[in-house]
């Protein structure tokens, strides 16, 4: 990965950490259904962009 894909990563990533701790704060706490919507965003999230961007490159090495 370029320096502009792990730069677009960590901005992301720090936003998306940002918004699950200001969900877990302003939700009431540490909850099971706290953690669900954090896990079920993180999947919705990063998922596709890992497939599109780390898993086509790591396919393209080896071939």
């Amino acid at each position: 990965m370029n320096l502009v894909k792990t730069a677009g990563f960590s901005v992301l990533a720090l936003v998306w950490i940002w918004l699950c701790r200001s969900l877990i704060v302003a939700g009431g706490g540490f909850t099971l259904k706290n953690v669900f919507l954090i896990a079920a965003s993180g999947i919705i999230i990063f998922v596709p962009l890992w497939k599109k961007y780390c898993r086509q490159e790591t396919n393209n090495k080896k071939g």
